[in-house]
């Protein structure tokens, strides 16, 4: 991976008919990056031009130097995987979860691993996923994206719905996967503590300059 993971080139995008990124250049680095900014600033929409959830009306997006349309957007997702703001559970166990996405490229998840990295012990892997609170369903998310082995996890207000203390400790986990397994991370919050304690450099979107 070279030091610059992503790089947007003249990027224009629009939402929901209102254009919330501009002409927007831009390199996002290895380690941890934070997307901060309002409401309508076009945060959550460039998380989802990183990894092909949504693609830009204009301009080029790259990822490792390739821009990512000439890339199989499976294979983009599993490199650059997305975790969104709430949790999204299949029903089954927490192993189930764990398991889906290698499963769906033909690989085995290391499910004890997967759940170890996201800061759960093992004993939750046979755990009803839907019985979990909302701070465990959380990390459970986090294991089930960790299992595909991603080089990037990009994070939408990953701890929006936690209370303090569940918060700290899944901001440690994330900083413990920067520094001790290379992950990279770009992480969209509105808590400007959040982004210094968590990332090297913070991206301030703003609606005026995002049109």
């Amino acid at each position: 991976m070279t030091a610059g993971v992503f790089a947007l080139e003249g990027v224009c995008a629009s939402r929901g008919g209102r254009s919330v990124l501009r002409d927007l250049d831009l390199e996002i680095g290895e380690g941890a990056t934070a997307l901060v900014g309002p409401s309508g600033a076009g945060k959550s929409t460039l998380l989802r031009l990183l990894n092909r959830l949504a693609d830009p009306d204009r301009g080029t997006v790259r990822f490792a130097g390739r821009d990512v349309c000439d890339l199989d957007p499976l294979e983009l997702r599993r490199r650059a995987c997305l975790v969104p703001q709430l949790p999204a559970l299949l029903p089954g166990t927490v192993a189930d979860n764990v398991r889906y996405g290698p499963e769906l490229c033909g690989n085995e998840a290391d499910v004890p691993h997967s759940l170890e990295l996201a800061g759960l012990g093992r004993s939750y892997a046979e755990r009803e996923a839907g019985r979990l609170s909302v701070g465990e369903q959380q990390r459970v998310m986090l294991a089930r994206a960790l299992a595909l082995e991603p080089e990037v996890l990009l994070l939408d207000e990953p701890t929006s719905a936690l209370d303090s203390r569940t918060e700290a400790g899944v901001e440690a986990t994330l900083m413990r996967l920067v520094h001790e397994h290379g992950v990279s991370v770009v992480v969209v919050t509105h808590d400007s503590g959040q982004a210094r304690r968590l990332a090297r450099r913070t991206i301030d979107l703003r609606p005026e300059a995002a049109g």
